[in-house]
């Protein structure tokens, strides 16, 4: 066996091995979950002749009616340049119509045509069978939801104000 130290006999000498690994990221938890969650969602959707993304902007105007554009975009956390492909395509499927606001030339409502506003009824089904799916109660899916619109509004407000990195505090933290 060598004696020279590995990164990972490093670590684990340091005992700090468990935070660098891959299983113990939160980050990866999240990004592994929505890939997975995607997954289960294209056959689904598949009926409906829609994407995951177009979906859930589906979902905003079925509880709004219509929204400029830009709120919709802050709506369901997306950025102009995915956004605006996106209703293109939805408007080109006769689901949604844009137009340009009566009250400010520079905004583009976006509205659900009655195609549209009848695919609802149709994306019933899909709650129950993303449910199922989980395999979690309702109770778990509330308490997950909470858990989760907690982290998203702590790490938007930390890009925000910027808030660094937390710094290291003890000497034994500042020698690695």
């Amino acid at each position: 066996m060598s004696k020279r130290l590995t990164s990972a006999s490093h670590l684990a000498a340091t005992g700090r091995a468990s935070q660098l690994l891959l299983d113990n990221q939160l980050c990866f938890a999240l990004y592994a979950t929505s890939l997975a969650m995607t997954k289960v969602y294209r056959p689904v959707l598949a009926p409906l002749g829609l994407t995951y993304p177009q979906y859930i902007v589906m979902l905003a105007l079925w509880e709004h009616d219509e929204l400029s554009a830009g709120r919709l975009g802050e709506r369901v956390a997306l950025d102009s340049g995915t956004l605006v492909p996106l209703l293109r395509k939805l408007a080109a499927l006769g689901l949604v119509e844009r137009r340009r606001s009566p009250d400010d030339d520079r905004s583009v409502l976006i509205t659900l045509t009655a195609e549209g506003a009848a695919l609802r009824r149709r994306a019933h089904a899909v709650n129950d069978q993303i449910g199922c799916a989980t395999q979690c109660t309702d109770a778990q899916i509330k308490t997950l939801l909470r858990d989760l619109h907690t982290l998203r509004a702590a790490l938007l407000a930390a890009v925000a104000d910027k808030i660094p990195p937390r710094r290291p505090t003890t000497p034994k933290e500042r020698e690695t």
